[in-house]
C-alpha cells in the first residue's frame, strides 16, 4: 500500500476531534546457517501490521492490529480512543503538549547487491565454502557460519498531514569456531555478534567475510594452547569490537532517560545517573566524546526519523568528558519538564510495540592516537577485544566482561596470546582511567542485532562505531580470577 493510500485510510478511521497517527510496518527476515558443513533448516518470516496512536485532551491511547482492513483499523482506533479518554486525567504528562512530527520525508540507504538478487543455492554454497575453510584440524570440534537479513519498511502518517516513509535493509554475518583438546574448549568469532550492517551483500566483501574462516581456525587453536590470562592491575588497550559492548552497557543503557526516570526498574534496572547529573557529571577525560549520529553510512541505525516521526540529527551526549544529555524521546522529555531534551531515539521492534527510549547509532568519536602509539605507550599490559561474556548490575555501575581475543603487551609490543581473559571495574572510575583514544584508522562501524529492553520485551538493532582505546590501571583476571 502506498503512503498516500495509508494517509487516506487514517482520514477514514481517525476519531473526530483527536490527534491521531498510524504507523504501518512491514518486515521480512531470512536466515541461513551452515554447521559443520551441513545446512540447518532455513527460516523466512514476513510480518505486517499497524499501530494507531490517539491523543484527546491530556490523554494518549495506543492500539495495534494485523487486520489492515478499514474495519480492523477503525476498531483499533476506537480501542486507542477509549484508552486515551480513560487516562486523560491520570497520566504522568499532558500528551497534548508532547512534540509531534512536523516534517514529511522519505529515507532509504544504498544497497549495491541486494539479497533478493542472489539465489538461495549460491548463498548456501558460499557459507559452506567458508565453513570448510574453518576445518582441517581435528581440534576444531564445531564450525558455524550464518547469514541473516532483516528488511523493514515503515510508513508513519498523522492527521496533521505528515507522511514519513523509511526503509532499512540489514545484514548480519556471523561465524564461530570451537576448538577443544578434550579438557578445554575455546571459541573464536568474527566480532561477538557485532558485525551487523546496513546494506546488501556487498557488506560481505567489505568486511572480508569469505576470507575469515582460516584465520578464525588458527586463532581458535592458538587460544586453546595459550596460557591462562594472568591476574593483576595493568594498563589495557581495548579493541573496537569490545568497545561496542563496553559503551553499550556502561554508557548507552546508563543514559536512557526512561531508566533515569525509573520506568525500566521492573525489567532491567534503572541507572546510577540522576537527572541533575546532566550538564554537570564528569564522565571521563576531555578526550572522550560520545554522540548519537544517525548519518553514518552503513551503520545499522542510520535513519531520517524515529518511530514517532521526530527528525533525526547528530546529538552530543558526552562532550569533552562532560555528560551533557541523556538518551530520550518526547515522553521522557515531557516527564523531565524539559521539551528541549527530546531527541529522535524512540524506536519499536515491531508494529505491535510502542516506541520507547532506545540507543540508536551510539558512537565514540575517533581521537588522534594511532594504534602503534596506543600499544607502544604501554610497558606492561594487555590487549582485549571481541566480547565473550558480560555482566553489569541493575544500576549500570559495576561490570565484568570477558573477551575472546587477549594478548600481553610488553615494552610496547604485542606478545603472548592468553585465554580466558576478563576485566572488571565501575563505570565512572573506568571511564576516567581513559588516557588515549584511537584515530580514525582504528575506528570501526559495527552493530548488534539483539539489544533487549522493555515490558513486553523489545529486541532491536543498535549501531556502534568505535575506536580502540587505552585505559590505565584496569583490573584484569584469568579463569581463576
Amino acid at each position: 500500500m502506498t503512503p498516500h493510500e495509508i494517509q487516506e485510510l487514517l482520514g477514514r478511521i481517525a476519531p473526530r476531534g483527536t490527534w491521531c497517527s498510524l504507523r504501518w510496518v512491514e518486515t521480512h527476515s531470512e536466515n541461513l546457517t551452515v554447521r559443520d558443513g551441513m545446512l540447518l533448516p532455513p527460516s523466512s518470516t514476513s510480518d505486517r501490521g499497524a499501530m494507531i496512536t490517539v491523543v484527546t485532551g491530556e490523554g494518549q491511547g495506543i492500539a495495534a492490529t494485523s487486520d489492515l482492513s478499514v474495519g480492523g483499523l477503525y476498531q483499533a482506533a476506537r480501542v486507542a480512543l477509549d484508552w486515551a479518554q480513560a487516562v486523560s486525567d491520570r497520566g504522568v504528562v499532558d500528551f497534548s503538549k508532547a512534540p509531534r512530527p512536523m516534517k514529511s520525508g522519505n529515507w532509504n540507504h544504498p544497497v549495491t547487491h541486494s539479497w533478493d538478487e542472489a539465489s538461495p543455492a549460491d548463498l548456501v554454497d558460499r557459507l559452506k565454502s567458508i565453513c570448510q575453510s574453518m576445518g582441517g584440524d581435528e581440534r576444531i570440534v564445531q564450525r558455524v557460519v550464518s547469514l541473516a537479513r532483516s528488511k523493514t519498511e515503515t510508513t508513519l502518517v498523522t492527521t496533521d498531514g505528515v507522511t514519513i516513509q523509511q526503509s532499512h535493509d540489514r545484514l548480519i554475518p556471523w561465524m564461530q569456531a570451537l576448538a577443544s583438546d578434550g579438557s578445554d574448549v575455546q571459541s573464536k568469532s568474527n566480532g561477538g555478534r557485532s558485525d551487523a550492517q546496513l546494506g546488501g551483500l556487498e557488506i560481505l566483501d567489505q568486511i572480508g567475510f569469505d576470507q575469515m574462516g582460516s584465520s578464525l581456525r588458527e586463532d581458535a587453536i592458538e587460544t586453546l594452547l595459550a596460557p591462562v590470562c594472568p591476574n593483576g592491575v595493568m594498563d589495557a588497550v581495548i579493541g573496537p569490537a569490545q568497545m561496542v559492548l563496553q559503551v553499550h552497557e556502561s554508557i548507552g543503557h546508563a543514559l536512557e532517560l526512561d531508566r533515569i526516570l525509573g520506568d525500566e526498574r521492573n525489567y532491567a534496572g534503572t541507572s546510577f545517573v540522576k537527572d541533575s547529573d546532566l550538564g554537570s557529571l564528569r564522565w571521563g577525560p576531555e578526550i572522550l566524546d560520545v554522540v548519537i549520529d544517525p548519518g553514518v553510512e552503513g551503520e545499522v541505525c542510520s535513519t531520517g526519523f524515529d518511530d514517532e516521526g521526530l527528525e533525526a540529527e547528530k546529538v552530543s551526549l558526552i562532550d569533552k568528558g562532560l555528560l551533557v544529555r541523556g538518551i530520550g524521546g518526547s515522553l521522557s522529555a515531557q516527564r523531565m519538564e524539559n521539551p528541549e531534551a527530546a531527541m529522535a531515539v524512540t524506536r519499536a521492534c515491531s508494529w505491535n510495540r510502542p516506541p520507547i527510549d532506545r540507543m540508536a547509532n551510539l558512537n565514540v568519536e575517533p581521537g588522534e592516537t594511532p594504534m602503534t602509539d596506543l600499544i607502544g605507550g604501554i610497558e606492561k599490559g594487555i590487549w582485549l577485544d571481541v566480547n565473550s561474556s558480560w555482566s553489569i548490575d541493575d544500576r549500570r555501575w559495576k561490570f565484568q566482561f570477558g573477551v575472546e581475543d587477549a594478548r600481553l603487551i610488553e615494552n610496547g609490543e604485542l606478545t603472548t596470546r592468553v585465554k580466558d581473559a576478563g576485566y572488571r571495574s565501575t563505570t565512572i572510575p573506568f571511564w576516567n582511567s581513559l588516557d588515549a583514544v584511537g584515530d580514525r584508522e582504528t575506528w570501526q562501524v559495527r552493530g548488534t542485532p539483539n539489544c533487549g529492553k522493555g515490558e513486553p520485551n523489545q529486541m532491536v538493532f543498535v549501531g556502534h562505531a568505535m575506536p580502540a582505546c587505552r585505559f590505565r590501571g584496569l583490573e584484569v583476571f584469568g579463569r581463576e580470577g
